[in-house]
């Protein structure tokens, strides 16, 4: 894939672009209208191909669950082994474009792991996720910052106090997700691991509260990210917070979700994956 289009799609998705430009500059790019609309599969999200884990494994329970943040009820997708108890807990914050088929295979994919999972669906105050991911995005754009993060921390307490958790609670985030991980682990004093895909970074004043072990994870490609990095590092080098941190080279951002053909590394996302779980592991316990 031409990394221009990669570039256009990525200004689409975080810009966000109207469709109606981003069509014509993709056309623009592709060579016409009907090379781009053969492009349109591999860059948007398919999820057909969403489950890793299926959402009937015999393994798993799954259920739909709401807890309290501060006056607000936040819905989310619950997944844990099937009749476990004291697990160790996760909270899989979900991309721009909401609480999505691909984002709930994610936390079945923790629960297979021996973790209860919890997907939060941060559009629940719009009366949740819906199924166009481009009103899904501008909706997440007009969320506000604080309230967003005070929501996810919430889950932290809720969590803690199911009799089927362990008290232990880390999160892994993705995309925006993935900055929302780092703020939490900025605003979270009993968030015990944070994990982020390639997530947007905090000030260097905010990235030395956090308390939470990190693990970063970064796409070679991904320019706009990648640029906040050597600010982060300092910053929680100078605190002494201890983290753990991945640049995959010549991968793009969203190389870990499965469902974007155009995007998605099979290589480094088993990598980053399989450093995501023991970190999860090693950090909250198994």
């Amino acid at each position: 894939m031409n990394q221009d289009i990669i570039r256009l799609y990525d200004e689409y998705t975080h810009a966000p672009l109207p469709r109606r430009v981003f069509l014509q500059r993709l056309s623009a790019l592709a060579g016409g209208t009907a090379a781009a609309g053969a492009l349109l599969p591999l860059l948007e999200n398919n999820y057909a191909h969403a489950a890793m884990v299926a959402e009937d494994d015999q393994r798993l329970e799954i259920q739909r669950v709401t807890y309290d943040a501060d006056g607000q009820t936040i819905g989310g997708y619950l997944a844990k082994p099937k009749g476990a108890t004291k697990l160790p807990a996760v909270i899989v914050i979900h991309e721009n474009r909401g609480l999505n088929p691909h984002i709930q295979d994610i936390a079945r994919r923790l629960a297979a792991e021996g973790f209860l999972a919890l997907a939060p669906d941060m559009l629940s105050s719009m009366g949740g996720t819906p199924a166009d991911e481009d009103k899904a995005r501008d909706m997440i754009g007009t969320l506000d910052a604080g309230k967003t993060v005070a929501g996810l921390v919430a889950a932290v307490p809720y969590l803690m106090a199911r009799p089927d958790a362990s008290g232990r609670v880390g999160c892994v985030g993705f995309c925006w997700g993935g900055g929302m991980a780092n703020a939490m682990a900025v605003r979270s004093p009993g968030l015990a691991a944070a994990v982020a895909y390639y997530g947007l970074q905090p000030s260097a004043a905010d990235a030395a509260k956090i308390k939470a072990r990190l693990l970063l994870h970064y796409a070679g490609l991904d320019e706009r990210i990648n640029a906040g990095i050597p600010a982060y590092e300092e910053a929680l080098k100078k605190a002494g917070v201890r983290y753990q941190l991945y640049v995959y080279d010549g991968v793009n951002h969203a190389f870990n979700n499965d469902t974007n053909a155009a995007r998605y590394d099979a290589t480094a996302a088993k990598l980053a994956w399989g450093r995501t779980v023991g970190f999860l592991k090693e950090s909250l316990g198994s």
